[in-house]
């Protein structure tokens, strides 16, 4: 069998996870005036490469049905 839709899955909700993490080092580093410019520009990059890759996994499970 095809697990690829599983491992995109997978990946996707870590990547989702991580790019919430690195957001809220963002928010604190805003909270305290230092520079938090890079840390949410790395935030938003893997926070939407997260919700592309659990799109793609539903598009290639809804394919195989």
């Amino acid at each position: 069998m095809n697990y690829k839709w599983y491992v995109f899955s997978i990946l996707g909700l870590l990547l989702i996870g991580t790019g919430l993490c690195i957001f809220g080092e963002a928010l604190i580093r805003k909270i305290k005036q230092e520079n938090f410019f890079w840390y949410g520009t790395t935030a938003l990059i893997i926070f939407n490469s997260g919700i592309c890759f659990v799109g793609e996994a539903i598009f290639i499970r809804r394919k195989k049905t």
